[in-house]
């Protein structure tokens, strides 16, 4: 069984397009509504359940939110509203309010033009695929408003911003502190712009920010994570010791050194993994993607820490630690979940296990990663029709197998269908980065070619 609307990461598209529209957002909620009413028998008679909404800064974050309130409405839920607050927030406070779902308005790293809707369980962890196969059926049928006496009813979370700075904090030794340290700290304009400095002001560190200063449009545009040519420029400006680059939603990071320096989810789960590794505090092993650089997998190997690799995307990495029964994983890209100490992946609380292993170790980022060079790594984004994966024609697959003989077993080819833009991702990485960047540029033209003959 497949879903047609929910993808890796939820409903995502281009606001006012299907399905990003107030009509389907309002039959998506009356339909989340009528599914969690169903499922949560425990409740005392005539007690409502509960959910949270929070989004991030885009301008049809309004737009959205009142759509999905009157859809949960409508089904007889009580809404609760946290405003602009990170993706991994919602999964805490869910969980800490004991209400039954939580639900985030975002697109993540995407640009304002985009959003989505995705959804927690009571536990804060992504909702089972048997859930969302329901919510999806339940989308066929038409809406019928409870009665009047059964309508949920919608309220201000008040203080959602502080309980979530505590959570963070909480995450980091109570016996250890940030003092001496100073860090430029990009929020990407995004949920974080309210909250990321409190957190690592409180835990002792002088703190610049940057990114801090959403319009509804500016998201993710110029700054954070996947943009982070003005942290590196102001790590340097600000004679800082380290920057941190979190996107739109918070749930990823990327980070810099004082010489701006960038490091990624790679060398950062790497850091944290040895760190762990060595304290005697690394539960089993770490779960990578299909796109961690094959550098890391060999640097576990030396380790003798066990590694797997999921399929791409935090939700295929949370189901691969869960049946492993790990605690450590994440992506490149800067995801990473550590569930000893949340639910999901959060970039501030990995931001401080990075801390953690640099404060205890006496470390720089550079020192940190000294004995893992990552091998160049090219990933190319091809546009393709919605919905399109043009990876097993033949003319693509011929040029692959070129690429993959000349690389002669010292690197790797992938290509991938984005899960939440209509792009091919190819991917080629080997130790001879220029052989790398002609194979990546030759399937990224072959692919290219294919899309414009179909």
């Amino acid at each position: 069984m497949s879903k047609k609307f929910f993808g890796t990461d939820g409903v995502r598209g281009r606001v006012g397009e299907y399905p990003i529209t107030p009509e389907f957002v309002m039959r998506l909620g009356y339909s989340a509504g009528k599914v969690l009413a169903s499922a949560n028998w425990h409740l005392s008679q005539g007690e409502n359940p509960g959910v949270l909404i929070g989004k991030d800064t885009r301008i049809s974050g309004y737009l959205l939110e009142s759509a999905l309130q009157a859809g949960l409405i409508a089904a007889g839920i009580d809404v609760y509203l946290a405003g602009p607050v990170p993706t991994p927030a919602v999964a805490y406070l869910t969980r800490a309010l004991r209400l039954q779902a939580g639900i985030v308005i975002s697109a993540s790293h995407n640009l304002f033009e985009d959003n989505g809707i995705k959804f927690f369980s009571s536990q804060g962890s992504k909702l089972a695929d048997e859930t969302e196969y329901a919510i999806e059926a339940k989308l066929e049928t038409a809406i019928e408003t409870m009665p009047s006496s059964k309508l949920g009813k919608a309220k201000r979370l008040q203080d959602a911003a502080g309980r979530y700075v505590e959570f963070c904090k909480s995450s980091f030794p109570y016996d250890l502190d940030l003092r001496g340290l100073k860090l430029v700290v990009d929020c990407a304009h995004g949920a974080c712009y309210h909250i990321a400095r409190h957190i690592f002001h409180e835990l002792g560190a002088d703190v610049v920010t940057i990114g801090v200063q959403p319009d509804g449009k500016n998201i993710n545009d110029g700054y954070g994570a996947t943009s982070p040519a003005n942290l590196q420029q102001a790590v340097k400006d600000h004679h800082a010791d380290l920057g941190i680059a979190l996107d739109g939603d918070g749930d990823r990071l990327v980070m810099v050194d004082a010489d701006g320096c960038l490091y990624d989810g790679d060398h950062l789960l790497y850091i944290i993994a040895k760190h762990r590794h060595v304290q005697g505090t690394l539960k089993g092993g770490v779960v990578g993607t299909l796109m961690t650089n094959l550098a890391f997998e060999h640097a576990m190997q030396r380790m003798h820490i066990p590694f797997v690799r999921a399929k791409v995307g935090d939700r295929h990495v949370m189901e691969t630690m869960l049946q492993q029964g790990w605690q450590l994983g994440g992506e490149n890209s800067g995801h990473i979940i550590c569930l000893d100490r949340h639910t999901t992946g959060d970039g501030i609380i990995s931001a401080l296990q990075v801390l953690h292993a640099l404060r205890i170790n006496q470390q720089t980022l550079a020192q940190a990663v000294s004995d893992l060079t990552l091998y160049p790594q090219i990933l190319l984004n091809v546009r393709v029709a919605r919905g399109s994966d043009c990876s097993a024609h033949a003319s693509i697959r011929e040029v692959v197998t070129a690429a993959e003989a000349a690389l002669d077993g010292c690197g790797r080819v992938l290509l991938r269908p984005s899960g939440t833009e209509p792009l091919l991702r190819v991917m080629v990485e080997g130790e001879d980065g220029e052989k790398v960047r002609h194979w990546a540029e030759a399937i990224a033209q072959s692919v290219r070619e294919v899309t414009q003959i179909t």
